[in-house]
């Protein structure tokens, strides 16, 4: 039992890692506004680049990324330790090499959805796309350096930065099914890439309709 309410407990650490909102936090310490009445209405790092400027935009842009990639970083060291500490305690199931692929997906999960629904901004929050991102890069670097790659260039070439986030989370899908990866990474990977996506209807509309904002326009939308 001790086992299993330990391992609950970091899976709200991950949850909470990926809660931190970090362009609101950005939005009231720079200039005492909430971003979310301002712009796209998102805490997301485009919104503060419009808002706030590139640098703010980096920084947050940053540490979404790292939370993400912290979440399964400390997975990976957690539930290891967990085994050596409370091994004696733990009901009798899975090897450490059989649960691990599967703790790294729930955390993984647990911090886009503490992204997504953050605790501190009343179950609201950003689309996931930059800690996915981190998420990819500590759990397979190859697949989150494909995804970047990909959103790299479509946001360079379209300056649409939606399309570039729905294309790498595309990407991300067909690269995690392609290469050799557990199955709970590929089923982390599909579903956060579909939830990326689903996040993004708003701004598939606005493209058919050719609304859509474009980086270096300021927008309401």
């Amino acid at each position: 039992m001790v086992f299993w309410i330990a391992s609950a407990f970091g899976l709200v650490g991950a949850y909470l890692l990926g809660s931190t909102p970090t362009g609101y936090l950005a939005g009231k310490l720079l200039k005492g506004i909430d971003i979310r009445e301002h712009g796209s209405k998102s805490i997301g790092a485009t919104n503060v680049l419009r808002t706030l400027g590139a640098g703010p935009a980096s920084v947050v842009l940053l540490v979404d990324v790292l939370k993400g990639a912290a979440a399964v970083l400390f997975a990976l060291w957690f539930y290891p330790w967990l085994y050596r500490v409370w091994g004696d305690a733990r009901p009798a199931g899975p090897d450490l090499q059989t649960l691990l692929p599967w703790a790294v997906c729930l955390a993984g999960l647990a911090a886009l959805l503490g992204h997504a629904r953050s605790i501190w901004l009343n179950f609201a929050g950003g689309k996931s796309v930059a800690a996915g991102l981190g998420i990819l890069l500590a759990m397979s670097w190859p697949v989150g350096l494909g995804a970047a790659a990909v959103f790299g260039v479509a946001v360079a070439a379209l300056r649409i930065v939606s399309l570039g986030s729905m294309l790498a989370a595309s990407t991300a899908i067909i690269l995690i099914c392609s290469l050799e990866q557990p199955l709970p990474y590929r089923l982390l990977v599909i579903a956060g890439g579909v939830y990326v996506i689903v996040r993004h209807r708003a701004n598939i509309q606005r493209m058919l309709a050719g609304t859509e904002p474009r980086l270096g326009r300021s927008s309401n939308s």
